[in-house]
């Protein structure tokens, strides 16, 4: 085997703890995998009330403070996932996004979950880039 992958564990308590044996996030060399995020209060570990849109909101503001651990903005990510309790969800969803992905777009998948962890309406996972990019077009 040539050469040595780095494997470096992201964690803050700004998110909430993994609910299983799992990590908030893994970085290897430059690519940063972060666990699906669920609306959840960091403090209390429940989802947050007020439904898809304030779920969605809780879920981006744990990966942006995932993100910022790993010295990285809602920019260097690449790739999402997210999952939905409801399809008809997407479009609200969609509108909390653009909030936080306001430029440079990453690619995406979005699908209907059969359920979610503690009964979210809500996950989104990110793959993410580390260190400076520079988009061409």
């Amino acid at each position: 085997m040539s050469g040595s992958l780095r494997r470096v564990i992201i964690s803050t308590k700004k998110a909430p703890d993994a609910i299983g044996p799992y990590n908030q996030a893994v970085q290897v060399n430059s690519t940063l995998y972060v666990s699906g995020q669920i609306g959840f209060n960091p403090s209390t570990m429940e989802v947050v009330s007020g439904g898809v849109v304030a779920e969605a909101e809780q879920a981006l503001t744990n990966m942006g403070h995932i993100l910022e651990a790993a010295n990285c903005t809602f920019n260097n990510v690449v790739k999402t996932t997210v999952l939905l309790a409801d399809i008809n969800d997407f479009a609200a969803v969609n509108e909390v996004y653009t909030k936080f992905f306001t430029a440079n777009y990453p690619a995406r998948a979005a699908y209907q979950a059969a359920a979610l962890p503690r009964g979210a309406r809500v996950e989104i996972e990110a793959v993410a880039v580390v260190g400076d990019i520079h988009t061409l077009e």
